[in-house]
């Protein structure tokens, strides 16, 4: 599998941590020849860079936070300036911050939906500006969520936020096919990263032993892991995805629409 983006720059946000790190690990092993890293943990951003910065690949990082309008210009113009071109757009940086129908105040919203909605955006509209002045088959990846199509309701905000990610997937694609750029989306659902840890402390009450007993309730007995879904990223920036433009696919063990739950309890199962 090894050599199937080399030669190429893959752009990664929220790169410092999670599924992003975990994308941008894969990306490095597998032959590319940049890979820029984006977000706000200067020390471990830094450090991963020099990390990943061993034979093919050159990785870089870049200092941004995504909240604000002109970050996403910022980045482009500093792998610009570095690489003179990109090949590959990842969008994994977003905003988890809790809230309902009743507690989501207007900074909660706009904090997310300049995060999870208009970052991405802006990061497409630099990223594909790149492109097309190269003359770049490019590839973008977005990273959605299950909580799109309707999420859980202390997580309006966000769920909102990812509904409006697919529609921009899909409209982008649309507009950018005839430059010969791809935009994909994935939508993970529950992960085990340690993000999702303190996510589970802080506004949940979790506490230790709770990703156990998490795993326990799930149909397959754990919750994703960040190295599978960076699979299927690589999949999508890939030329072994061939002409695939528009789609936007639920990784997950869930099924929308089928069942009276998206999860099968053990009851459900035929025997």
């Amino acid at each position: 599998m090894t050599g199937q983006l080399s030669g190429r720059v893959i752009v990664v946000s929220g790169g410092t941590h999670g599924l992003g790190e975990a994308v941008a690990r894969l990306v490095a092993f597998r032959g590319a020849a940049g890979v820029v890293i984006v977000g706000r943990d200067r020390a471990k951003g830094a450090a991963l860079a020099s990390e990943l910065s061993t034979g093919p690949t050159r990785c870089h990082y870049i200092a941004a936070d995504l909240s604000a309008p002109d970050a996403p210009f910022e980045v482009m113009a500093g792998v610009d300036r570095e690489f003179a071109t990109v090949h590959g757009l990842v969008n994994v940086a977003a905003s988890t911050t809790r809230g309902d129908i009743w507690s989501t105040d207007i900074a909660i919203w706009d904090e997310i939906q300049a995060v999870n909605v208009r970052a991405p955006f802006l990061m497409i509209q630099a990223a594909a500006g790149l492109m097309r002045r190269e003359g770049t088959q490019g590839a973008i990846v977005n990273v959605g969520s299950v909580s799109g199509h309707g999420g859980q309701p202390f997580i309006l905000a966000y769920s909102v936020s990812k509904g409006a990610l697919s529609i921009l997937t899909k409209n982008a694609a649309y507009s950018l096919m005839r430059h010969g750029i791809r935009v994909n989306q994935i939508n993970p659902g529950w992960m085990d990263t340690a993000a999702e840890d303190t996510v589970q402390r802080r506004f949940h009450g979790a506490a230790d032993g709770w990703l156990e007993t998490a795993e326990a309730a799930q149909p397959t007995g754990r919750l994703i892991k960040p190295p599978e879904v960076a699979r299927a990223i690589a999949f999508m920036l890939s030329d072994e995805s061939g002409l695939m433009t528009g789609a936007v696919v639920d990784f997950d063990q869930s099924v929308q629409g089928a069942g009276e739950a998206p999860k099968p309890t053990p009851e459900e199962t035929p025997q």
